[in-house]
């Protein structure tokens, strides 16, 4: 391995390693923020101007990436209420007898 190869290969992997310890917001946030800002500069290149695209298309990346996270988090509230009342009625019926 030559000093460029393992150059690269840890500039790969230090930014995976720092958004081990992120919640799962932020871990939303920020690929919808990425996600977002490399389409828009795709698009604003074509345009003509790929940073204005890359931060109309961060913006925009950031306000899907949240509303995901609101959606995931809606589902396993619902979840989670669904196993609560799952429960009690289990419990209600072993204990009238049916």
């Amino acid at each position: 391995m030559t000093l460029k190869h393992i150059v690269r290969v840890a500039a790969l992997a230090l930014p995976l390693a720092a958004c081990s310890d992120m919640s799962a917001t932020q871990q939303r946030a920020l690929t919808g923020t990425t996600g977002g800002a490399a389409g828009g500069a795709l698009i604003g290149a074509i345009a003509g101007n790929a940073g204005m695209g890359a931060a109309i298309g961060a913006g925009a990346g950031l306000a899907g990436g949240l509303l995901y996270d609101y959606h995931k988090k809606t589902e396993a509230s619902a979840y989670e209420r669904g196993v609560q009342q799952g429960s009690q009625s289990q419990k209600s019926r072993s204990s009238s007898g049916y």
